[in-house]
Formats: structure tokens, sequence, C-alpha cells
């Protein structure tokens, strides 16, 4: 085992590491997977601007890509349906619906204007060998647009995951401008799918956005859909509601699906529901309101970097400026070994320097006339003439010699000087010139792309107000069972499955529960509502222990363990006399037991003096004596007792007892 520990250990960091690096997670650079680049640089090499059949690709992108034609395939499907860099014909599947690609030798293919301008430069390209080192494939490609953020990823490594939204390409292109001129940035997520986005929580990148689908209503009896949710398809938003409407969170007649190359769902409502009603529980309870969590996490210098949105477009925009100098500069040397190799061939031609190698009889010896022929013009020549500069010169045809003409050679070079001046300019002033570059990117392409989610902000929905009270509970105070498959006579409540059930049972115990089938009350039960998650319930208590003494509190109940068991009785012995909701102010009448030589018969105490406590507190004494009776004296707003009969003492009230203490 020792031996295999370091083993299996090396094997699987390298299978790890490959994985992230050369497999899931995008690139910084160019914004692509390696699947993903070696699709691109394969059409790139197999472009003759006509179609290519998608299983030819597939075919050549296997020399790149050591995986398999599916996963090839498959990425290349996603990449054309993004529509940005591949342009597609046949049937390429429904994003919006999910419907599958048709097979690869019936779609074809090929990359658009967009992506041949922008992502490819040969002469700054860095190659590496493939993997079976038949062929070269480019290790990032010189890609001028933030081609990160355009298409988003999605991708599981080893131990890492990374999810990155999608943003709109005139958006990005115009943030990257105020970037250079040093101005602020916003930006936010653009869905091919539409929507509305609420970007509260959107913390550059970092956090989550909410989107909804377009949901509205041709009639009051029939809700639209025109738009669904990035990562949804109206298969699965479908599905979601029909689910829903099993589950009775909501109520539907029908569901139609029109969907073409637009959503458009139309969901037909029973009889007493309306419109307005529905659309909020399709956000609660359906796909028609998903929240996406981004996870920036990208490759940068062969490592697994994790930046903000802000810090990439930045980072793109610094490399945007090295790929425009790197190139520029590489068009500026062309240029200048245009004009050098031109005013060698001037000079060369014009002043007869061949006839100097006419009588040398070696290879050595020409090469020796040529250089002293040379030599009186060199200061004509922006830089030093090298072996392969004379062997040039040596290739040049007679005929090409004979019919030299000296203007055209002329007109070239001042072609050419003015070019190296351009260049030389924009190199100066390279930031306008990015700035100018991404202005013309934006000009002819971004009406292409327009926004198609809506920025907005949007309140939670909250889920138990929208939720239909469509849930039966009642007590059978024969069997002490509760819940909703209960044929009970007693405590009948309709409810939601997110309400909250308070039950209180003449012991004193209470609990808080759920809305559920059938459970079995230990004691007889007293109360039952529903409780107010947020306000909770307030009650005035009145009980004798078991030693018949009668006690008396006010109490809040908020926080709970739902289907755990509380008491109100301290220890869970004697009987509650009134459980009042509310804060009461009556009075208790209370009768004592009778004893020999007993002068006192009754007592009355004021409830009003009571403090809240807490629940499980014992109270405050209302009698010093057992008590055989306990009554209450209603007082009415005025701080006036009730009723009283012939001799002027109050009526008691013993019928509006919560649960009166049985002998």
């Amino acid at each position: 085992m020792t031996r295999i520990e370091p083993l299996m250990g090396k094997n699987f960091i390298e299978y790890a590491s490959y994985v992230i690096v050369d497999r899931a997670i995008p690139d910084i650079r160019d914004g692509l997977k390696p699947v993903q680049r070696r699709i691109l640089a394969t059409l790139s090499k197999m472009d003759d601007g006509k179609f290519h059949k998608v299983a030819n690709v597939i075919g050549d992108t296997m020399k790149l890509h050591p995986h398999g034609d599916a996963s090839i395939g498959d990425a290349l499907v996603v990449l054309a349906n993004k529509e940005y860099f591949i342009e597609k014909q046949g049937n390429f599947g429904n994003p919006i619906t999910g419907h599958a690609a048709a097979a690869p030798r019936y779609i074809e293919c090929r990359l658009t204007e967009l992506a041949k301008e922008t992502l490819f430069r040969k002469a700054l390209t860095e190659f590496r060998p493939s993997y079976d080192g038949r062929n070269e494939e480019p290790v990032a490609l010189p890609a001028k647009l933030p081609v990160l953020l355009m298409l988003g990823a999605e991708g599981i490594a080893v131990g890492m995951s990374t999810r990155i939204l999608p943003y709109n390409l005139p958006e990005l292109l115009e943030a990257q401008i105020k970037i250079l001129k040093n101005e602020p940035i916003e930006i936010f997520p653009d869905f091919p799918t539409g929507g509305i986005v609420d970007v509260s929580e959107y913390d550059d990148g970092r956090g989550k956005v909410k989107v909804r689908a377009r949901v509205g209503k041709k009639d009051a009896k029939t809700v639209v859909i025109r738009e669904i949710a990035f990562g949804t398809t109206t298969e699965s938003v479908i599905a979601s509601i029909e689910n829903a409407s099993q589950k009775g969170k909501l109520k539907v007649g029908s569901i139609d699906d029109f969907t073409t190359d637009q959503v458009e769902i139309e969901i037909g409502l029973p009889r007493g529901v309306y419109a307005d009603e529905v659309i909020p529980q399709l956000y609660a309870h359906t796909d028609c309101e998903v929240s996406l969590s981004a996870n920036m996490v990208m490759i940068k210098d062969r490592q697994p970097v994790e930046m903000g949105v802000s810090e990439v477009l930045c980072y793109l925009t610094d490399q945007l400026r090295g790929l425009i100098r790197a190139e520029l500069q590489f068009e500026l040397g062309q240029l200048e070994d245009r004009k050098h190799w031109l005013d060698l061939e001037r000079i060369f031609i014009e002043n007869r320097i061949y006839k100097r190698i006419e009588d040398a009889t070696t290879a050595e010896q020409v090469v020796k006339e040529v250089r002293i022929g040379l030599k009186p013009f060199l200061k004509e020549l922006d830089r030093k003439v090298t072996d392969e500069d004379i062997d040039r010169l040596l290739k040049i045809p007679i005929r090409r010699i004979s019919q030299y003409d000296i203007d055209k050679n002329r007109s070239e070079i001042e072609i050419a000087v003015k070019g190296i001046r351009q260049i030389k300019g924009k190199l100066r002033k390279l930031t306008p010139t990015t700035i100018k570059y991404l202005e013309t990117i934006l000009d002819n392409y971004g009406d292409q792309f327009p926004r198609k989610s809506e920025i907005g902000t949007f309140e939670r929905v909250d889920v138990r107000a929208v939720s239909r009270q469509n849930i039966k509970l009642s007590y059978d105070p024969d069997t002490g069972f509760f819940g909703s498959e209960v044929k009970g006579s007693r405590y009948q409540l309709t409810v939601s499955e997110y309400d909250r059930v308070l039950l209180v049972s003449k012991d004193g115990s209470f609990r808080i529960i759920g809305a559920e089938e059938k459970i079995l009350i230990p004691d007889k039960l007293i109360h039952a509502e529903v409780f107010d998650q947020e306000q909770g319930a307030a009650f005035t208590v009145v009980y004798r222990d078991t030693s018949k003494i009668t006690w008396g509190k006010k109490i809040h109940i908020k926080a709970f363990i739902r289907d755990r068991e509380y008491e109100l009785i301290k220890g869970k012995k004697g009987k509650i006399d009134f459980l009042i909701p509310g804060d009461c102010n009556d009075t208790i009448h209370v009768d004592y037991v009778p004893m020999k030589r007993q002068r006192v018969h009754e007592a009355e105490f004021d409830l009003s003096i009571l403090d809240f406590i807490g629940v499980t507190a014992r109270g405050r004494r209302l009698a010093p004596k057992p008590a055989a009776k306990v009554k209450r004296i209603r007082t009415d707003d005025n701080g006036e007792k009730g009723p009283t009969n012939e001799e002027g003492k109050p009526v008691l009230d013993g019928e509006d007892v919560a649960l009166p203490f049985e002998e």
C-alpha cells in the first residue's frame, strides 16, 4: 500500500491538472475551451468561403482533439448556436425548445466574418504539437474580442467548476472603450433566451442574478409566456407548470405550445381562476423564475483563477492593446522589408550591378562583386545588406531586369513609406488606435447583436402569500387525530402547504406543525389556528396546577422548531382554564374549594396587571387557595365590567371559557 499511494497521488494530481487546464475550464485569453479552440482552428484551416459538412469538420478536428467525435460535434453545435463565430446551415437544433441537432452528415457550417476578422492571425499565434505530434494546434487564438464574456461558459473539473454568464457584445465593446478612456463601467449579463434580469445581487459577476420569463396575459383567462429564463427550455417550463398543477400549487385548464423560433406558450385557466392571480404563482412555483449564481473561474497563466467581470474586462482590454501593438509592429516590419527590397532592387538594376558578375567564376566571387557594386549606395538603404538579400537579387530573372519600370518602383516605395509613417503614428497613439478599432467593430457588427434581456428589479414573490389555500385540516375529538386525512368536525382550517398551524392541548402542551396528513394529539385539543410566522401568537393563559392553585400569565409565541412539543404549564402538570388570544384585560373570578372554618370563599384578579413573560415560565399566582371554579368577567373597552344581576353583582361568564377545568 505504501508503494501505491505515492504513485496514485502523483497520477491523480496530473489527471486533475489536465482536466482543469486542458478540458473543462476556458482560457481567459481567447475565452475558449480546448475543444472549441480546435474546432475554430480547423474551420480556419478549411475555410474557402463555402459551407463544410459538419461531419468533415469533426473528422479534421479529430486530428487535434484526442477525445472522440461526439464531444466535438456537441461542442460545435453549442458554439454555432451562440451565432458569433460559426455560420450554420441546416437543423442545428433549437436551444429554446431543447430539440437536438440533426446528424453531422446533414448539416453544414463555416466561419463568420466576425470570426475571420477578430480571431485569427497566424503570425501572432503560438503553436504547439498536437497530441500525436503529426500536426500543430494553437495554444490560444489571438482574439481581439472579450470572447470569455461574450460566450459565457459552464464546466465541471476535478475539485472545481465554472459558470460564467454571457454578456452583450456591443455593451462589452462600449465598456472596453470606457476602460481605455479611464471612465467607470457597469455591465450586466444578457441571455440569448431574453427574459427579465434582476441584478440587485450581481456583485460584479461574483454574486447571482434572478431571471424571469416574460409572462403576460392575453386576456383575463389566458396567460402567455413569450420569453423564457436562461438555462430552461419550453419543455422544462411546461413540465414545471404541470408538476406545480399536479401538486395543487396553481390551477391551469390547458397548456398549448405554439413555439417556433419565438417562444409562445398559452396557459388557459379554469373557472374561477384569473391571470392576475396565476402569474405570481408561476414565478413562485415554476421555472418561470430561476436564480443563476455565477462562478467566475478561468485559466490564466496555466492556473485556475477567480476574477470579477470588471477585472476580466480590464485584463482583456490590456490584451487587446498588446495584440494591436504586435499586429502593427508585424505590419511595420513587413513594410520596412518591402521598402528595403524595393530600394535594393532599384539600385541593383538601375546601376547595372548585375553586369559585375559576368566575369566571376565562383559563387564566392559573385557575392563579392555584388557587395562591391552595392557599396557606394549603402547610404540609400535603411539597413545592412544580408546574404539573404544578395541571394534574392541574384534570383531576379533577366526578363524582369530588361522590363524594369523605374516609375512603378518609385510609386511602390512611396506607398510603403506612407504605410510606414501611418503605422508609426498609430503606435505612438496606441490607445486612440485601440479605441478606433473597437468603434469600427461596433459599427460593423453591433446591430447584429441587440440586447435580448431586459434589466430590471423585481420583488421576491412571497411563496406563502401566493400559494393556494387548498388543504383542509380538521380535528376528530373521538379519535384524537388532526390533519388533512381526518374527517373531523372541529377546528376546520384551510391552509396552503407553506402555512404552519399552532395546536394547543388541554394539558398545556403545544406544537407548531405543517399541513400534515394525520397526527395524533396526546390530550384534548383546545385551540388550533394558522400560525403567523412573522408576528407570532400572543395569549393570556389561566390554568390550575395539580394542587388546584390558579396561575395566570401572558405569553408571546414566536420562535419554534417544527413538530417539537412545548409546554405552557411548567412541568406539564395541570389543566388550562382559559386560553384567551391577545392581551386580555378581563377579570378572573375564583371560587375556593370549601373547607372548615373558611371565611373567604371567593376572590377576583385583574388580568390587566399581568406582564408578558416567557412561554415556559410559571406565571403569577392568582389566588392563594385551591380553586373549585374559575370564571371570567368580561371588561368592555371603557374598563367597565360586564352586566350585573338583580343583586348588583357581575354576571360570571362560564360559557365562553376556552376550556373549563374538569373536576
